[in-house]
């Protein structure tokens, strides 16, 4: 409720573009044919590999078939301005990730707009980044970190995925409001990232917890916190952000569903309410734990009041760096 009412603080939202198991449909029963949902990212990754399972469960619970369509390109806009422009009938489900709010505040100019043309479903899943030093580096906590990077300023440098990542926004949520003179060292993805990082040549990063948590079980990264408001099951030993003393840096991954605006309120309800169960079985969640995330399955309102939150926090962020838009 407290998320909803921030949101309605802000003016987001109103309570008719949600959708409403009052309002009618008088066509056939939904669905009467195949049911698109549009990734836009390659498959077999994270957020490919969750909707899938979801489709599955979809296409068993509905009686028709929920086939994944894979649209990359120009980080996700290509898919969710195709999306965007789908008719409003529930036949074209869109799945997102961070970047469909960070875009807005990246680029120059993006195909679709976050708050009008959508309709939130449900938050699928979540996973925290992990704050991760070079094991031999001389800081335990995040406080130490700290003081070590205040002694010695412009020495230190962190990894990211890429300069606009999630991974490189999640660190400069933590950097920017301590006034650390950290070098940003910006590489093409993940895995290198992380490569640096063990080798000790950038010896600080913000790293997903699937790919941190077997590197810090093996010793190869040490993880001083979580950007999550709890710990995670993964990694329990590890405290979060707030419990290491610096609040407000939460930065998960997400995977959500939206569907075009406009689409008739029975539709996304059904759609919602069986995306919820299909998260609430349990060969999903055992799926879900081991590819190191959480299963979510709020109210279409619920994941419509965190777009609401999220977009202004990154936005800020991003606009607090000065990082160039993506022409």
């Amino acid at each position: 409720m407290k998320v909803l009412a921030a949101a309605a603080a802000i003016g987001v939202f109103s309570l008719g573009a949600l959708p409403s198991a009052g309002v009618a449909h008088a066509q056939a029963p939904y669905p009467t044919r195949a049911v698109k949902v549009i990734v836009p990212f390659p498959a077999g990754g994270s957020t490919d590999v969750i909707v899938r399972l979801v489709a599955q469960k979809l296409s068993a619970s509905l009686g028709q078939q929920f086939y994944v369509e894979n649209q990359t390109g120009a980080g996700g806009n290509i898919a969710m301005g195709q999306a965007a422009s789908a008719p409003a009938d529930g036949y074209t489900v869109l799945a997102v990730t961070n970047s469909f709010i960070l875009n807005p505040s990246l680029y120059a100019k993006v195909p679709y707009d976050p708050i009008r043309d959508f309709t939130p479903l449900t938050m699928l899943a979540t996973s925290p980044y992990v704050m991760v030093v070079h094991p031999p580096l001389p800081a335990q906590t995040v406080n130490e970190f700290v003081a070590l990077v205040r002694a010695s300023p412009g020495k230190f440098s962190y990894a990211s995925a890429g300069l606009g990542t999630p991974s490189h926004l999640a660190a400069e949520l933590f950097r920017a409001p301590l006034g650390l003179d950290l070098v940003h060292v910006p590489f093409g993805g993940g895995p290198p990232a992380v490569n640096a990082i063990i080798a000790g040549h950038t010896p600080v990063g913000f790293v997903a917890l699937p790919t941190a948590a077997p590197q810090v079980k093996d010793g190869k990264l040490r993880a001083l916190a979580v950007l999550s408001r709890t710990r995670s099951s993964l990694l329990p030993e590890v405290p979060t952000m707030t419990e290491a003393g610096f609040p407000d840096r939460d930065a998960d991954i997400m995977s959500g569903m939206l569907v075009r605006a406009g689409t008739p309120g029975d539709i996304a309800t059904r759609l919602q309410r069986e995306m919820v169960a299909a998260l609430a079985s349990n060969d999903v969640k055992q799926r879900l734990a081991t590819l190191g995330f959480e299963p979510v399955g709020n109210t279409a309102g619920e994941f419509a009041a965190w777009i609401g939150i999220e977009l202004p926090r990154w936005r800020k962020v991003i606009r607090d760096i000065s990082l160039p838009k993506v022409e």
